[in-house]
C-alpha cells in the first residue's frame, strides 16, 4: 500500500473529535473533560458551561455547604414587639425571618415580611398566627435533592438541624440556586448598579464587591490592610495561594479577620467576589 492510499484511511481531525464526543463518559471526570473540550471548541460560552458545572457538581454538596451557620442567624423572639419586628425588617432589607421561643433550638416558625402589611392595613398583629410552618433538614441533605423539596413544599426557607436535633443554620433556595447561576445579588445584598461601576463597591451592612482583578496593592489601600504582595499580585491570586487551587463559585476563605466569598467564577478564573470584616455578622435571613 502507498503513502497516498494510507494518508486517505487515517482520519481527520473532525472525525477524531466526532468519535470522541460519540463514546459515553465512563465518569464524571470524563463527564467534565468533554463538556470542557465543547466549551473549548466555543459549542456554549463560559456562562452556559459555568452553570453544567454548577448543577453537575451542586449533587455532591450538602446542606451543611451553603448555610449560614447558627452564629450568624439573625431572628426574631415571639414575644417581641410589633415595632421592633417591623423596624427589624425593615433595617434588614429580607423576606423571611426564622421565630424562635427559647432559644435557637426553639425554631416555632417563619415569618413573612409582607404579612407584616396587615398590621399596617389595621388588623390586630398576633405573631403566633402569622408564622408559617418552618421546614427541618438534616445537616447532609444533598442539594439536588433539597431543591426538589423545595419545589414540591413551595418552601423557599429550611432549619438546618444537626445529628443531636439542635439547630445548626438554615438555608434558602435561593442559596441553592446560586450554586448552579452564580450569586443572585439585590439591591439588599449589594449596591450596585453593574460590573463597569468600579473595582470596589460598598454594599449592604459592610459588605464590598470587589473585582478579583484588584492589585493586592489597591486592597491594602481601600480597606486599611497589609496582605502581601510578593507571592500574588492580586486578590484572586491571594485566594487561589490559600486555597491551593482555583476557588469554586460560593466558597469562603478567612484571611486575616477578613472574609471573602467567590460570587462569579469559572473553571479557569475568578472574577467577583463579597468581601466583609470576619466578625460582622450581618441581619437575618437570605432573601428568596
Amino acid at each position: 500500500m502507498d503513502d497516498s492510499s494510507s494518508s486517505q484511511d487515517k482520519p481527520s481531525l473532525l472525525e477524531r473529535l466526532t468519535a470522541l464526543l460519540a463514546r459515553e463518559p465512563e465518569d464524571r471526570d470524563q463527564l467534565f473533560a468533554f463538556l470542557r473540550a465543547a466549551h473549548e471548541r466555543e459549542l456554549f460560552d463560559a456562562d452556559a458551561f459555568s452553570i453544567i458545572e454548577g448543577a453537575l457538581q451542586m449533587s455532591d454538596m450538602r446542606a451543611c455547604d451553603i448555610m449560614v451557620a447558627r452564629a450568624r442567624m439573625h431572628v426574631l423572639h415571639i414575644d417581641d414587639s410589633v415595632n421592633a419586628i417591623v423596624a427589624f425588617a425593615a433595617k434588614s432589607g429580607h423576606s423571611r425571618f426564622p421565630v424562635i421561643g427559647g432559644d435557637k433550638d426553639d425554631v416555632m416558625g417563619i415569618l413573612l415580611a409582607k404579612d407584616l402589611l396587615r398590621f399596617f392595613a389595621g388588623q390586630e398583629f398576633r405573631l403566633r398566627e402569622m408564622l408559617r410552618p418552618a421546614m427541618f433538614i438534616p445537616e447532609s441533605k444533598p442539594l439536588n435533592v433539597l431543591l426538589r423539596e423545595f419545589r414540591l413544599s413551595r418552601n423557599h426557607m429550611a432549619i438546618v438541624v444537626d445529628e443531636y436535633g439542635g439547630v445548626a443554620g438554615f438555608v434558602t433556595i435561593e442559596d441553592v440556586l446560586e450554586q448552579i447561576v452564580g450569586e443572585i445579588e439585590d439591591e439588599y445584598d449589594i449596591d450596585k448598579g453593574n460590573e463597569d461601576d468600579g473595582d470596589i463597591v460598598a454594599g449592604y451592612a459592610g459588605h464590598f464587591r470587589v473585582k478579583a482583578t484588584v492589585s493586592i496593592g489597591n486592597f491594602n489601600e481601600a480597606f486599611g490592610t497589609a496582605f502581601s504582595n510578593e507571592e500574588a499580585e492580586t486578590v484572586a491570586g491571594l485566594l487561589i495561594r490559600h486555597f491551593g487551587r482555583l476557588p469554586r463559585r460560593g466558597e469562603t476563605v478567612v484571611i486575616n479577620n477578613w472574609r471573602f466569598r467567590v460570587l462569579r467564577a469559572d473553571s479557569r478564573r475568578i472574577y467577583t467576589l463579597l468581601v466583609e470584616r470576619a466578625l460582622d455578622t450581618g441581619f437575618g435571613a437570605s432573601d428568596a
